[in-house]
């Protein structure tokens, strides 16, 4: 039996919801930093395939002097049953370049599952590009890739 005058021991109400409202707080600045975190994460993936494949195209192009089929020799970009071309979330493929496909080409990186709406591209010339659809606070830019929230395109 407590003694008369003793204080319980333990939390008040007030305490337990001023506690509650502090973490709520805090999972609410948190949680969208971390899921901006793990998307830059998985965003390295597509462009790391896009340097990759150039690589490739350019060694192609180094021992056949063209980027077209040469024989029964394909070029990197054509996917194979030994070759996918995926890399993370990304599906890297040859896009349609803009002039002779002898010596021109432009590999492009489409996100699927949660970096649905990202599309890295570059071309022969090392020239960048990112398109950004349905993602808030993310930009596209046409000279580079945008690897983070809020990344402005070079002038």
């Amino acid at each position: 039996m407590a003694a008369a005058g003793s204080k319980g021991a333990g939390f008040t109400l007030i305490e337990v919801m001023i506690t509650v409202a502090i973490v709520a707080i805090l999972a609410s600045i948190a949680l969208p930093s971390y899921r901006d975190y793990v998307l830059r994460g998985q965003l390295v993936d597509g462009t790391n395939g896009l340097s990759t494949m150039r690589a490739d195209m350019e060694r192609y192009y180094q021992d056949n002097r063209t980027y077209d089929k040469v024989g029964s020799i394909v070029p990197p970009c054509v996917s194979t049953t030994s070759r996918a071309n995926v890399f993370g979330t990304f599906q890297l493929s040859c896009g349609t370049p803009p002039g002779d496909k002898s010596t021109t080409y432009l590999l492009k990186a489409e996100g699927s599952g949660p970096t649905d709406g990202f599309t890295f591209t570059v071309n022969q010339l090392g020239i960048q590009s990112t398109t950004v659809n349905n993602k808030t606070g993310w930009t596209g830019c046409d000279k580079a890739w945008v690897t983070r929230r809020g990344q402005s395109c070079p002038a």
